[in-house]
């Protein structure tokens, strides 16, 4: 959450984090958006912002993925992410673990 809200400049609501079967999957409620975010939601550009954010997401991985590595004691080898804007927002964050 904390390099989310570092990396973005604003937050979530909530993070919910689930560890099992080779998985870090961390779920964040209600991120709150950047002012041009909004506007462009407004201005139904709703795949604009999911797809800015995705790329940016991938963009800045690796600081996620040694997090996960930091925190598991285990190598990630895989991640994925994912942003609805849609009337219940979230961010989803997979790391697949070795």
């Amino acid at each position: 959450m904390r390099i989310h809200e570092e990396s973005y400049g604003k937050g979530a609501s909530k993070a919910h984090t689930y560890l099992g079967n080779g998985y870090v999957i961390v779920v964040m409620d209600d991120p709150e958006l950047l002012p041009n975010e909004a506007f462009l939601i407004e201005n139904g550009k709703h795949d604009t912002v999911v797809q800015v954010r995705t790329q940016y997401q991938h963009a800045i991985q690796a600081t996620f993925r040694a997090a996960v590595e930091r925190a598991t004691g285990r190598k990630v080898i895989g991640f994925a992410s994912m942003t609805s804007v849609d009337e219940h927002p979230f961010v989803a964050e997979i790391f697949k673990l070795e």
